[in-house]
């Protein structure tokens, strides 16, 4: 500041003499020329001592000696051997100290002449160049983004403009030909039709040949369709809800609309070259998670440099309820004309004269049809690539609950489609940024960490026969299912390590717990959120001590569960994406000294754990949390033996949910019976599927008392984990909008009048608020499952039911009257109701203690209460029975 004054003085000061001396100069010599007074101004100001100060040093500037005798007030001229010693150093410590300063002047002779506060300040203006060097490189980087980007976007622009030709001919087309059109139209849909219970049927064509000649044939077939796909018409395109194109997106993305099968369609910039874009995208298991193994069978060279592979693929299930996928394709890899690099994949399900692959047990042979990747070389480095996805995954082999799992683009774009983008930007980035990530570990090795959470996980909730699973006998009740795998391959997981206190471990086997439930009305980034920061709510560190002790300090016994045990959890952030869609961190239990006694191992517990898919606004995107113990040292060799969890949307409703909901549950988690106005949520028609897996390494000689306590355990998750959901589900107003609309007609809004008015009389509360023709209303979109039975038949025979109730029995309201009461219970809920049939015409009303039933597909449903009460007509007539299941969820 001190400076600053002085030099605006001087100023002030020069600009005073200047203006005197014009002054005199007009009033006492006017006649005098203009360069003599500006002479004699010069020197004035140069003898009142004020002159510019020019620093002119640099690394490649040459000097003279002239820095002798130098004063504060001076810059000074650098010799090169003098820019090279304070490079040396800047190198070293950008930034060094005065004490650093100071030493570096001792050591280096040649910059003993040159005061310390010269050296600072060349320093300063050091990292002053740097950063403007940085932020030009940065905005040269945006500048060539943005131009690539800019680029696609024209093409993009261009391809839909195409689109809306070609609808725009097609809808004068039809208005010309309405007869001709719906006959069109009939006929495709017919091809679509798929009858639930029957196998799938094709139209049948004749076998392609499988010859070298016919494989050519076959490929550049596939490169035409895969090409006009990607930047052609060929499929109707529209842009993914929430993705929004721009120099930090992750690209365009699409989905399909009205084409055979799912497709998904994305296009954006990887800044790496397409050479190493091609090899990591052909790298499929390295990148795709849910990709179990990719199998070269055999390789062809083609006539123009390109190359043929016959290529045998297995995918994972995503959840213990679906059987897994396989692929026999073929792949072709050639250079285009504009130097662009193609890499399109087919199904060969129909060849002759060639290799086949047969069917594999516990596989589902689904079809890829044309699909693959564009690479174009973009100016100024990187690449510009478009990819195409397209799917038959023969939905008719899984549960009619679970086909849109096989039938939604949006999940395959979000598993596949973006997950190869992702992949290439993280690349890109670790290798324009090679720094060292948390824990001093550096990208590729965290990389390769959350792909053994991710491989373990698919491995325990598919078990494959040939990895060495084989299932336990069940105890009775098919909710929890289990494996055991001894084979050498999953024991060098667990290979024994020595340890300082001479004990050594010693697994000979893992066992798999795991089971798949179905949510309802729940948002699984919600309820993956919670579980990730609540542990407490349902995790038992009993088991969490035990799954650490089995896998590092040898002899431990079983867990003995101690209420109120769990310590605390501190979360430890270790590393995330580009985008933030997935991080890992670990997670440190604390205060777990008491297990001491029981196992040797050290007071807190350590679990590495990944987590995706928290983001509420993600569209139809998988949650999971996979978490699995270490040791503190946490080597990269380390055993690693995951559990987790896994929750996958079912449909693309909204949700209706703010980001910014609480998760604050203490008072929420304590749900008992509602009544009243508590009892009128309504009930969307949002679900997801969650599956559950725990692992845990043991001795085979523990094997029975393992089983049974894991049994137990994820049985007690379960329950844990319907509390939850149910605390999380949203309320009525927030969800109205995806309701089913009631039954209108008179003899509905009568039948919901006799139920409500029984259930006062009987149980002295009321079941429903609403009063008229609301009264239906409430009862449809009552949160619990509601079933009205005739007393007219034997067996009765369910006659109505609520939504909740239509949900639980997976039926309509049509096909509700072939289902009689009897077929939904197990054995005990039967003894239980013929017993206690009788009470419930007498006394009007019973409960009945928390069970299991089945819906009309034969799956189990928990439900943690049931009520069945007598319905009275306006006589006080028995008119039937209304049961009424409380908290109830598929298993």
């Amino acid at each position: 500041m001190q400076k600053k004054v002085t030099s605006l003085v001087l100023s002030l000061d020069l600009f005073r003499i200047y203006y005197c001396l014009s002054l005199e100069a007009m009033h006492h010599n006017k006649q005098k020329k203009s360069h003599d007074h500006n002479k004699h101004l010069i020197s004035i100001i140069f003898n009142f001592g004020i002159h510019r100060k020019i620093e002119r040093g640099s690394k490649m500037g040459g000097g003279s000696n002239n820095s002798h005798n130098i004063d504060n007030g001076k810059y000074v001229r650098y010799t090169p051997e003098q820019v090279e010693a304070l490079e040396r150093l800047y190198n070293d410590c950008p930034k060094p100290s005065s004490m650093r300063r100071q030493q570096l002047i001792r050591e280096c002779p040649i910059l003993s002449n040159i005061e310390p506060k010269q050296i600072k300040v060349w320093f300063q203006n050091r990292r002053c160049r740097e950063k403007q060097r940085k932020e030009a490189s940065r905005l040269q980087a945006v500048n060539r983004k943005l131009t690539a980007m800019n680029k696609l976007l024209m093409e993009e622009n261009d391809r839909l403009q195409k689109q809306v030709s070609n609808l725009v001919y097609e809808n004068s087309y039809f208005r010309q030909h309405p007869q001709n059109g719906n006959l069109a139209t009939t006929d495709t849909s017919c091809e679509s039709v798929v009858t639930s219970g029957q196998h799938h049927l094709t139209p049948q064509h004749q076998p392609r040949d499988a010859s070298p000649a016919g494989l050519l044939s076959i490929a550049d077939e596939t490169l035409t369709e895969f090409i006009s796909k990607a930047t052609g018409t060929a499929v109707e395109w529209v842009q993914m809800p929430g993705m929004k194109p721009g120099p930090d997106s992750i690209g365009i993305v699409a989905i399909s609309h009205g084409c055979t099968g799912i497709a998904a369609r994305a296009c954006g910039l990887v800044g790496l070259d397409p050479t190493r874009v091609a090899e990591i995208l052909k790298d499929k298991p390295c990148w795709l998670r849910d990709c179990r193994s990719l199998d070269i069978v055999n390789v062809l060279s083609t006539a123009n440099g390109g190359t043929l592979e016959l290529i045998y693929m297995q995918m994972y299930a995503p959840t213990t309820l679906a059987p897994a996928r396989d692929f026999w394709m073929l792949r072709y890899t050639s250079v285009m004309e504009d130097g662009s690099l193609v890499i399109c994949e087919r199904s060969l399900n129909n060849t002759q004269n060639g290799p086949s692959m047969p069917p594999s047990p516990h596989f589902v042979r689904a079809e890829i049809l044309p699909s693959g990747y564009l690479i174009r070389p973009c100016e100024g480095g990187g690449s510009i690539l478009h990819i195409v996805d397209h799917f038959d995954l023969e939905p008719w082999s899984v549960p009619e609950v679970l086909r849109s799992l096989y039938e939604s683009s949006t999940l395959l774009a979000q598993r596949t489609t973006m997950a190869a983008l992702r992949y290439l930007r993280q690349i890109s980035q670790e290798i324009s940024q090679p720094n060292v990530s948390g824990w001093g570990r550096r990208p590729a090795a965290l990389r390769a960490l959350s792909q053994r959470l991710s491989k373990g996980f698919n491995e325990a909730v598919n078990g494959f026969n040939d990895e060495g699973w084989s299932m336990l006998e069940s105890d009775g009740v098919d909710d929890v299912t289990l494996l055991v795998n001894s084979s050498p391959t999953k024991m060098m997981m667990t290979s024994s390590l020595p340890f300082s206190n001479g004990f050594t471990s010693m697994p000979s086997a893992v066992l798999c717990a795991k089971a798949s439930m179905l949510l309802q009305n729940v948002p699984p980034s919600i309820l993956l959120r919670f579980l990730r920061e609540h542990r407490q709510e349902w995790a038992d560190n009993s088991i969490d001590a035990y799954s650490a002790a089995a896998i590092k300090a040898g002899p431990c016994s079983l867990p003995i569960p101690r209420p109120g045990s769990f310590g605390g959890q501190v979360i430890l952030p270790l590393a995330h994406t580009i985008e933030n869609e997935e991080f890992m961190e670990v997670i440190k239990l604390e205060s777990l000294g008491h297990y001491q006694e029981d196992m040797m191992m050290p007071a807190d517990v350590f679990l590495l754990q990944m987590c995706s898919g928290v983001d509420e606004n993600a569209v139809e995107s998988c949650a999971e949390l996979i978490f699995a113990p270490i040791d503190a040292s946490f080597s990269d060799d380390a055993p690693i033996i995951p559990s987790g969890f896994r929750i996958i949307p079912l449909d693309t409703k909204s949700e209706g949910v703010s980001p910014n909901r609480t998760l604050d549950l203490a008072s929420a988690l304590d749900v008992g019976s509602r009544t009243g106005g508590d009892s009128c949520g309504s009930r969307g028609n949002t679900k997801s599927v969650m599956t559950i897996a725990f692992q845990l390494a043991f001795e085979m000689h523990m094997q029975e008392n393992v089983a049974s306590m894991a049994r137990q355990y994820v049985r007690s998750v379960i329950a844990s984990v319907q509390r939850v959901a149910l605390a999380l589900s949203p309320s009525s107003h927030q969800l109205s909008s995806g309701l089913r609309p009631p039954p209108a007609s008179p003899e509905a809004h009568t039948l919901a009048r006799w139920i409500s008015h029984s259930y006062r009389c009987y149980l002295g509360v009321e079941l429903l608020k609403s009063n008229g023709t609301d009264l239906l209303k409430s009862l449809w979109h009552h949160p619990d499952a509601l079933m009205c039975c005739s007393l007219k038949a034997l067996p009765p025979v369910f006659t109505f039911a609520n939504q909740a109730g239509l949900d639980m029995l997976e039926t309509t309201l049509v096909a509700l009257q072939d289902i009689t009461l009897e077929k939904i219970f197990d054995n005990n809920g039967k003894k239980t109701l013929c017993s206690d049939f009788p009470q419930i015409m007498q006394q009007g009303f019973m409960c009945i203690d928390g069970g299991i039933c089945m819906s009309s597909m034969g799956r189990a449903v928990t439900y943690e209460k049931a009520v069945a009460w007598k319905v009275l007509n306006d006589n006080e007539d028995p008119h039937c029975i209304c049961v009424m299941f409380l908290h109830w969820s598929f298993i």
